[in-house]
């Protein structure tokens, strides 16, 4: 198995759908998206602080130039440690080239981070060593750009030893037996096979670089997804970014863990949380949608996306630590579960304390408690209400008649 069943961690993907150059003219600065992902993953903060990771995919530069970034930190202001490091390298271009920060052809070919798919994660472990290796998101290179694959992920495996046979028997030789790296190889190897494929398929008709590009668009990513996952037992929501420019959110079968999505013309954005989507993009709850379970958010090379089943989704299960604990408070759904929650332990409380209220003191930990433990007390005061009411009217205790279904 994977980390212990606690384990959560935040994802974040942006996609921006338009040439980089517009968002420089339009929002005076080539910083956008980083400043839209720097808000995303902080946002999310309550989901993962033992590191953070961010990755950046250009879409389209020539041949010799790097395309794919990351930075990745175990620091316990990693978001902030990973952000400064990118932002030190568009000041030296203020500094030094001022008049190129507004070139976007000039900053893909020179400047780190410059693209337009962007990546983030929150790790929140329970067990093992809090290393740098053990930090999202992972890359699987090729020379073959649309071989390049990057992964980050939400998830608990139960059958990773299964996963890691698997790949053993397909003839390779993993390096590593972390959870993530072997997920990431088996969708990798069927990224291969999708390639090469193509290539076999085209290969009478064009030249070597003209199938290349025709790969990169007509590389069916739900078919991939359907072989790569069909063994994954589990929960998990997996972003991973293809070196060409695709990108997906794929989400298990049981809808275990969360993805929420929200696009307009100008970007789509993936994370794990709605009020972190809703108040970076000024989004309305209304329009975030949910990724369903068994359905990958697919978001092609030319900026299209659709949701994509890619296995058959099974009745639904959400995590319910995920519901209780981990979240934000600010989603609507979450803040209303959570006070029903208080209500529900009402009489569990009542009959423990013998309905001694007068001599019990209530509080609340952690801090996440504080939604439950309202709903709790408007229930105590409901039922303190409705006995001053029988007393009054009646001259006796509603104490045992309350087990029996007041809530």
């Amino acid at each position: 198995m994977s980390d212990a069943i606690k384990h959560e961690c935040g994802i974040a993907l942006i996609r921006l759908r338009k040439p980089y150059q517009y968002y420089i003219d339009k929002y005076g600065t080539p910083l956008y998206g980083l400043n839209k992902l720097y808000l995303l993953m902080d946002k999310q903060r309550n989901r993962g602080q033992d590191g953070a990771g961010v990755a950046v995919i250009k879409i389209d530069v020539q041949p010799g130039i790097r395309y794919i970034s990351r930075y990745r930190s175990t620091s316990s202001l990693a978001i902030e440690k990973i952000f400064k490091k990118i932002g030190k390298k568009f000041k030296l271009v203020k500094r030094e080239h001022p008049d190129k920060l507004s070139d976007a052809l000039w900053l893909k070919e020179n400047v780190a981070f410059s693209g337009e798919v962007l990546m983030g994660h929150l790790r929140y472990g329970t067990h093992g060593l809090n290393t740098i290796e053990n930090c999202h998101p992972f890359l699987r290179q090729s020379n073959w750009r649309s071989r390049n694959l990057v992964v980050a992920g939400n998830f608990n495996m139960t059958n990773v030893d299964e996963l890691f046979g698997k790949l053993i028997s397909l003839g390779q030789h993993p390096k590593e037996r972390m959870d993530t790296v072997t997920v990431m190889e088996k969708i990798g190897h069927f990224v291969d096979e999708e390639v090469q494929k193509l290539f076999d398929f085209y290969k009478n008709e064009y030249d070597n670089q003209e199938i290349t590009h025709i790969i990169e668009n007509r590389m069916d990513i739900q078919r991939i997804l359907h072989r790569s996952c069909r063994d994954f037992d589990g929960g998990y929501v997996m972003a991973g970014m293809l070196g060409h420019g695709a990108s997906f959110v794929a989400r298990d079968p049981n809808g275990i863990r969360p993805a929420y999505y929200y696009a307009n013309d100008e970007i789509v954005v993936v994370a794990s949380e709605k009020p972190a989507i809703k108040t970076t993009f000024g989004a309305e709850y209304s329009e975030i949608k949910e990724v369903q379970p068994g359905h990958a958010l697919i978001i092609q090379k030319d900026g299209s996306y659709a949701e994509h089943e890619f296995i058959k989704p099974r009745e639904k299960t959400p995590c319910s630590f995920e519901r209780i604990y981990f979240s934000r408070g600010s989603d609507p759904n979450i803040y209303g579960e959570r006070k029903k929650l208080g209500h529900f332990v009402v009489p569990q409380i009542l009959e423990s304390i013998d309905y001694d209220l007068e001599n019990t003191v209530f509080s609340y930990i952690p801090n996440t408690a504080e939604i439950a433990f309202m709903g709790m007390i408007e229930q105590l005061e409901e039922y303190l209400v409705m006995q001053r009411k029988v007393t009054i009217l009646e001259g006796f205790s509603l104490q045992p008649a309350f087990q029996d279904g007041f809530v």
